[in-house]
């Protein structure tokens, strides 16, 4: 059987960085429930993952077309179109894609205080660990909306939003029969005008005038608002959205360091690293090398 971990035509992932997960797991509201990592396959043909000593985090896998297969130490499992798996956190496993139909797979490794009593109720008591999902294209929204917002970076209120959201997508798989979806569409401010624009430059080295006058707005008024928002100066939230690119291009290509600096318009591939490793709390190598 060949295997394959990741690498698949329009995937799509995000690893959130060591210190951010120390903050989320010592501060209110994040610490009650946080993502770790999340992502998406789609028709991911040989994917395949093996966990001797399990996962620190919970893991959750929504499958929306194909199928896929998860072993865990009460039995084997299969996971078609509208179900979900849950895998409790230290339960050593494996699951990967059915050969012949390769499951399209949305997941979560998730972790905080309430994460046993969600894995407790989504397994049914750890009864069935695979299980249907009602409601699917709501919980994808769900997703499709926290990966949008962590792809804009890792603000207070970009982390609090994932939190809630991943507690409410928990809580309609939990509780289908109560779920009733609503829509909102808030209506874009300054900042994050100015974060779609640091979005679209990453490739580009931005200082905090251009960010600034982008905005119409002055130098210290923009300051001040982007860091009460945020959490954050520009220029480290902009680096942070570097690193998060960076971090893909580690996960998904073959691009040497420097190549991958160059990319992000940084011409210095020493301080590339640096800013990496000061960022995700590991050297872009070493963060390669685990992933792969």
């Amino acid at each position: 059987m060949i295997k394959k971990r990741e690498g698949f035509e329009g995937q799509k992932a995000i690893v959130l960085p060591k210190k951010t997960h120390e903050f989320c797991s010592r501060t209110p509201p994040f610490r009650s429930l946080y993502i770790t990592d999340l992502g998406f396959y789609p028709h991911a043909q040989y994917h395949h993952r093996e966990r001797h000593s399990g996962s620190s985090q919970a893991i959750l896998i929504c499958c929306v077309d194909g199928k896929g297969w998860v072993e865990l130490p009460s039995g084997s499992f299969t996971l078609n179109a509208n179900q979900y798996a849950i895998i409790p956190a230290e339960v050593p496993h494996k699951y990967g894609a059915d050969e012949k139909r390769p499951w399209t797979i949305y997941w979560f490794h998730f972790k905080g205080d309430n994460c046993a009593y969600f894995t407790d109720l989504l397994s049914k008591q750890s009864k069935s660990f695979v299980n249907d999902g009602i409601f699917m294209e709501h919980q994808i929204k769900i997703f499709e909306s926290v990966y949008k917002n962590l792809e804009a970076g890792y603000s207070h209120d970009n982390l609090a939003y994932s939190s809630i959201s991943l507690q409410y997508l928990l809580t309609c798989l939990c509780f289908p029969d109560k779920l009733t979806p609503a829509v909102n569409s808030p209506q874009k401010d300054a900042v994050d005008i100015s974060i779609e624009y640091m979005q679209s430059h990453l490739e580009n080295s931005i200082n905090l005038d251009s960010l600034a006058s982008h905005v119409n707005l002055s130098l210290s008024h923009y300051a001040s608002i982007f860091r009460k928002k945020t959490g954050y100066t520009p220029i480290v939230y902009f680096n942070h959205l570097k690193i998060q690119r960076a971090c893909q291009f580690l996960h998904f290509t073959s691009l040497r360091i420097n190549e991958i600096s160059f990319k992000l318009g940084i011409e210095d591939p020493y301080y590339f690293s640096r800013l990496f490793t000061k960022t995700m709390g590991i050297s872009p190598t070493d963060y390669r090398r685990k992933k792969h």
